[in-house]
Formats: C-alpha cells, sequence, structure tokens
C-alpha cells in the first residue's frame, strides 16, 4: 500500500514541488488549492496521473471550507499532513507602517490557519504517521542577528510557537511532528535572486521527512535535515 498525503497549499511553488516530488516516489497525494482554474501545472500533474493526484480545494482562511474539506475527506487516513500554504504580508514588512488589517491577515494566514488545520484534521493521521509544517529560519528568534522581513519573520516565529504547543498535545500519539524550512527558493515569494530551484529544495524536504519517520518528536530543521535553533 502506498503512502498517502495531504498538502495544503500547492497550486504552484513549493507546494507544487513538494506534490510533484511525493507523487514520483509512489505517495498518493491529495493536494489542495484556492482555485482551481489557477492552478494549471498541478491539474496537468493530476491529469498526468489521475489514480495517484486528487485536487481538493481550500481556501485556508475559509473556516466553512475547512469544514467542507473535513467532510470531503472523512474517514480517509493520511501518512503525511502538510501544512505549506503562506504569504509574505505588505511588502514594507515594516512595524512602524503595519495596519491592524495587514498583521491580522499575516499572522491568521502564516499562524493560526496552518495550526488550525493541523488541529482539525491530527485524527486522520495513520498510526506512526507525520504533520510538517513549512516554516522558514527567518522564525528562529535565537537565529535571528540581522534584522530585517520583520512582519514576515514576527509570523513564522508564532507558528513555530503554536506549532511547540500543538506538538506537545499529540506527545503520546505516535505522530512525528516536523518545522521544516525550505531554504531560500527561487519562487514568486522567494524571488529570481534566490540560490535554491524548487526541486532541490522539495526533494531534501521529502528525504528529511522520510528519514524522521517515526520519531516520535518535534524538530525544526531546514530541508538538509540539519536542527535549526529556536
Amino acid at each position: 500500500m502506498p503512502r498517502s498525503a495531504l498538502v495544503i497549499g500547492a497550486s504552484r511553488g513549493l507546494g507544487l514541488g513538494l506534490v510533484r516530488e511525493l507523487a514520483s516516489r509512489g505517495w498518493r497525494v491529495t493536494p489542495t488549492v484556492r482555485d482551481r482554474a489557477k492552478a494549471a501545472s498541478l491539474v496537468q500533474l493530476e491529469k498526468d496521473n489521475p489514480t495517484g493526484i486528487r485536487i481538493e480545494t481550500l481556501d485556508v482562511n475559509d473556516a466553512n471550507a475547512v469544514e467542507t474539506l473535513a467532510a470531503r475527506l472523512a474517514g480517509q487516513k493520511f501518512d503525511l499532513i502538510f501544512l505549506n500554504a503562506g504569504i509574505f504580508g505588505p511588502a514594507h514588512q515594516s512595524v512602524d507602517e503595519a495596519t491592524a488589517e495587514d498583521i491580522g491577515r499575516l499572522v491568521y494566514t502564516n499562524s493560526i490557519a496552518p495550526v488550525k488545520i493541523a488541529k482539525r484534521f491530527s485524527a486522520q493521521v495513520a498510526p506512526g504517521g507525520t504533520i510538517a509544517f513549512m516554516t522558514s529560519q527567518l522564525g528562529s528568534v535565537a537565529g535571528n542577528t540581522s534584522g530585517g522581513y520583520d512582519l514576515y519573520r514576527a509570523s513564522k516565529a508564532a507558528l513555530n510557537t503554536l506549532t511547540r504547543s500543538f506538538a506537545i498535545t499529540l506527545k503520546d500519539t505516535g505522530v512525528t511532528v516536523l518545522s521544516i524550512h525550505p531554504g531560500w527558493v527561487r519562487t514568486d515569494m522567494g524571488g529570481d535572486a534566490a540560490p535554491l530551484d524548487v526541486a532541490t529544495s522539495a526533494t531534501g524536504i521529502v528525504d528529511v521527512i522520510e528519514a524522521r519517520w517515526g520519531s516520535k518528536s518535534h524538530a525544526y530543521l531546514n530541508y538538509k535535515g540539519e536542527d535549526l535553533p529556536w
């Protein structure tokens, strides 16, 4: 029986890369997108692998949409649930210029929604399975020696804190929880100057997931499997 994965946020970039990499290793993958019409590459991937990939629709900030997806997937078990969806936030990244609306959307999307969704679907993780969160090394408080990207940093630091608390609630379940930094990747968010391509990062991330399989603990790692300081 092939392993199965639910990938939240997979229309493009790293999410799409993860779906492609998992499928290439024989996983059955259920990726989610906000708008199927804007996910042409993923739709083509589904057409090329109709038994291994099935796209679902989800806006991570819409509680009703989360419940609708939960109803559609009721009874299914997943070896991996990967929470990938996220945003960069306002271009200025300045505390001085931030508005309540800016911060509300950024923190809810990057910090609150992933953990809420993980909690909602945690009972559907197969025994010995993994829940993974796409975080960033910018969320490391100890590792912040340069400053910059202040609002995005704060949202990922909040995600790391919430994920840590969530992992504690699962400590007796045998579920592994991973917070993974993908590296600086050439995506719409990462920009053209980034040194890594999506395939390299996605391959590393899946390697890390498989290497940590069954560890039953929480780790904060990069795509090479190296531990990051909290």
